[in-house]
């Protein structure tokens, strides 16, 4: 059995990893998407270290490095489950970014104490002085007036990643949000219960991923938001507040869909798309909406448009 192969068949773990190979020029897409993806950890190594192709990374004293990368890395990514590895190997695969890549797959890596290693990383986030994203295991901030409960599971989006924080900082700021709201794609849930903590009472979250469905219910019970989760035909009628948080590639390819389903005044929200992405997706909505770039952070954008 191959290497490649015998990744994709290790037992059930805590936590797995994909390894992917990325030749130098993609490595900083890969490594960003993988964050945007929730991944717990992501490393780069030489793929040809210990080998007569190993190059190294520092120059002469004084001067700077000879190159910023290697030509071939091993970028590694920690995931909380096989299905997120999984699903995050599928979503980088429909990327433009992601040509000349291999996915040389997924592996179980070895239980240590994870729970704490876990904690350990995740704090409160800020999202604006008065609204956070709180882990179970800590204390809201004095500061805090809405609060979203949340703690790294199964699903993308626990609140750490720059595009979630520029959606939920969308809609703290239209606050109140129109009744009917649609979260394209929903994760952890994480945007739909903001929605409902800021005034949606006909929340829809849907996505793809059986596990993400569970995961948006279960944390939508525990911030005692009502709401609608299912599979994507789940996704009906029009509405006052369209979301979507996935990755640039897919929201192009989901463009007319996404558009019909906001009511003419209503809004549509986008993320997980790079800055240098913007024209192209201003490009893919022409036909129906004109977006506009309404937040960045990190290099990554927020896009926005109203329906006439």
């Amino acid at each position: 059995m191959s290497d490649e192969a015998s990744l994709l068949t290790q037992p059930p773990g805590s936590l797995y990893e994909l390894v992917l190979l990325v030749p130098e020029a993609a490595v900083d897409d890969v490594g960003d998407a993988m964050v945007a993806l929730d991944a717990l950890s992501v490393s780069v190594e030489d793929a040809d270290a210990m080998t007569d192709a190993e190059s190294a990374l520092f120059g002469e004293p004084g001067m700077p490095p000879p190159k910023e990368g290697w030509q071939r890395s091993r970028v590694v990514a920690l995931f909380p489950s096989d299905a997120a590895a999984r699903d995050a190997a599928l979503l980088l695969q429909a990327q433009d970014f992601f040509e000349g890549c291999v996915v040389q797959g997924v592996r179980a890596v070895p239980e240590q104490d994870w729970v704490r290693l876990t904690q350990s990383q995740f704090e409160p986030v800020e999202i604006t002085p008065s609204f956070w994203i709180v882990p179970s295991w800590h204390e809201p901030p004095a500061a805090a007036r809405q609060v979203i409960r949340l703690d790294p599971g199964l699903a993308f989006g626990t609140g750490t990643h720059p595009t979630t924080r520029m959606c939920l900082r969308w809609t703290a700021g239209h606050a109140p949000v129109g009744p009917r709201v649609l979260d394209y794609g929903c994760g952890s849930g994480i945007l739909a219960i903001g929605a409902a903590k800021f005034g949606a009472r006909e929340i829809v979250a849907v996505d793809i991923d059986p596990a993400a469905v569970e995961s948006t219910r279960l944390n939508a019970e525990a911030n005692h938001a009502v709401l609608s989760a299912g599979l994507p035909d789940l996704a009906r009628g029009e509405h006052d507040l369209v979301l979507a948080n996935i990755l640039a590639t897919p929201l192009k390819v989901l463009a007319p869909l996404l558009c019909a389903h906001v009511r003419p005044g209503g809004h549509l929200v986008l993320a997980g798309i790079l800055a240098r992405q913007a024209d192209e997706l201003i490009e893919a909505y022409a036909p129906w909406l004109a977006l506009q770039v309404s937040d960045e952070e990190d290099g990554w954008i927020l896009m926005t448009a109203v329906k006439a």
